[in-house]
């Protein structure tokens, strides 16, 4: 089971040790070897996928000369040592890009920085792309793609520099923008996003095996869409730069511009023909945190409820609709009978002010439920599935009615410093890099009102 290093000191009540142990079920269940051992085979040198949403397809590795894994993300080297362990020999080397690296025996894996890409990032980005510039039609390329693959692979365009990259994504990241709208910019400033990795390694075979952290699912947001497609345009992400009135550097808004007058090359479309010999696998998702979440609350005797998997908009916003189920059920029964547990999963965003503290969506979201909450009966946790909040070093947090002083509690969100507030209140998750990413995972346990 993954673990919560501060569990002992969070397991105040049941209601409290049930959403710990639903959080830590959630995150064990999309952990990279599991999904490639459910979704994964190998018999004789056929390699099986079976892709949620995309079915069974299958590859035959004789036919290649090399097999070589690439990739990024916060669980991207897990991804890659599940595959060494599926495929031993038949892989003949491969390079990773990751924040939370683990050994392998026939991959390069090398650091990288999220959520804002660093210089390091962006040498060993390029040397991924050195190994897929290498590939022949006779080759496989697998390209393994988790959240935080944006952050982590940037490889930007000669016309962008690493420091002005990093003031735009950390305009991007604090404006609000949905995630779709932050990697329409991200793709159009980078050598990797938007198919442009699949773009390199032709006319090799691609596979991208993913491990999506976004809502839906679509593989051209997960870490930017390396290996598919790209719907947005130049256009689209001036577009996003105006929508929220974003002061980004010179350079970078020079640049979209000359993509959209046609000066620079658009990443490569839907209808381009390189992508006839590309395929891509979602392996793991959100749901399969719910899913497993809810076979928790059951076995405990709560009866589980997914809301959605989609939650999305502002966290504190967010909260309140999940505050309002909860103590819906807890008062009247509706719309089932405690106890329960309510889940859901999704992205929530946080719009910050022009001074802020710490803090992240996750702790944003409980904080901004335990203020609301006027029943000790209920009590709220949510996480970032990789355990990383934020900027910050915690997973998340955990609270009831009881945890917070409500004064105190409004004050931070007012000042968007969630973490100062649940600290003091000894309400955070920790985790560490859990090894996975899934995105965000909440949980609402509502006792018996006896």
């Amino acid at each position: 089971m993954a673990d919560i290093e501060n569990r002992s000191a969070l397991s105040r009540t049941t209601g409290h040790e049930t959403a710990l142990a639903c959080l830590e079920a959630g995150i064990e269940a999309t952990r990279p070897d599991g999904l490639v051992a459910e979704r994964l085979s190998l018999e004789g040198d056929e390699l099986a996928i079976d892709g949620l949403g995309t079915g069974r397809t299958t590859f035959d590795l004789a036919r290649y000369d090399d097999v070589v894994l690439v990739g990024g993300g916060n669980a991207a080297s897990q991804l890659a040592r599940a595959l060494e362990a599926l495929l031993g020999e038949r892989i003949s080397g491969g390079a990773i890009v990751t924040d939370d690296p683990v050994e392998t025996d026939r991959i390069d894996v090398f650091a990288g920085d999220h959520p804002v890409p660093s210089r390091r990032g962006v040498r060993n980005a390029e040397r991924v792309l050195e190994l897929t510039r290498r590939a022949t039609e006779d080759d496989l390329v697998i390209a393994c793609l988790t959240g935080g693959g944006s952050a982590l692979l940037p490889a930007p365009v000669d016309a962008i520099s690493l420091s002005e990259l990093q003031t735009t994504t950390d305009r991007l990241l604090a404006s609000g923008a949905a995630i779709d709208e932050i990697n329409a910019v991200r793709k159009h400033c980078s050598l990797i996003k938007g198919g442009q990795l699949a773009r390199s390694a032709s006319p090799a075979t691609v596979v991208g095996l993913v491990v999506s952290d976004v809502v839906g699912d679509d593989p051209s947001v997960v870490a930017s869409g390396p290996t598919v497609p790209d719907p947005t345009t130049y256009e689209d992400a001036i577009g996003v730069l105006e929508r929220y009135d974003l002061d980004v550097p010179d350079a970078v808004r020079t640049h979209l511009r000359n993509g959209v007058d046609g000066s620079v090359p658009e990443t490569p479309g839907p209808d381009d023909p390189l992508f006839d010999r590309v395929s891509t696998h979602v392996i793991g998702n959100n749901r399969t945190a719910l899913d497993a979440a809810a076979e928790t609350a059951a076995a405990r005797g709560y009866e589980p409820v997914v809301l959605s998997a989609r939650v999305r908009g502002e966290a504190r916003e967010a909260a309140l609709t999940h505050v309002a189920i909860a103590e819906e059920c807890r008062t009247t029964g509706d719309p089932i009978a405690p106890p329960a547990v309510f889940l859901s999963g999704g992205e929530t965003t946080v719009t910050l002010g022009e001074e802020y503290g710490s803090g992240g969506p996750n702790q944003e979201f409980v904080l901004s439920a335990a203020v609301e909450l006027e029943d000790d009966g209920v009590v709220v946790a949510a996480v970032d599935t990789d355990g990383i909040d934020g900027a910050t070093d915690a997973a998340g947090a955990i609270a009831d009615a009881s945890s917070v002083d409500t004064d105190a509690g409004r004050a931070a969100l007012a000042s968007n410093d969630s973490t100062t507030a649940l600290s003091d209140a000894d309400s955070i998750v920790r985790t560490g890099p859990t090894g996975t990413n899934v995105n965000d995972l909440r949980v609402f346990v509502v006792d018996s009102n006896r």
